[in-house]
């Protein structure tokens, strides 16, 4: 990854922990609802799989050598998500 992006991370992050701490405020009024809570746990997953099918699998790498260098990149910051393929 180059600089410019990991700037833009450091800009994501704070988004990141407010969207965090809202989403897990909101499970937290529907603390024994167990509908309310798969209803959230359904939208988060259909975002993810959005996100991951529409905006991530189209920004990778598109040669083996950038491919390396993006999966060593972010092997050495311990910094890769779960991504669970169909």
């Amino acid at each position: 990854m180059d600089r410019d992006k990991d700037l833009d991370s450091e800009q994501l992050d704070p988004k990141l922990l407010e969207i965090t701490a809202d989403i897990r405020s909101l499970a937290n009024n529907y603390q024994g609802d167990n509908i309310a809570l798969l209803a959230i746990l359904r939208a988060l997953e259909e975002v993810h799989g959005d996100i991951r099918d529409e905006l991530f699998q189209a920004s990778l790498p598109d040669t083996r050598q950038k491919l390396y260098d993006f999966l060593k990149d972010i092997e050495e910051k311990a910094n890769h998500p779960f991504l669970q393929y169909p």
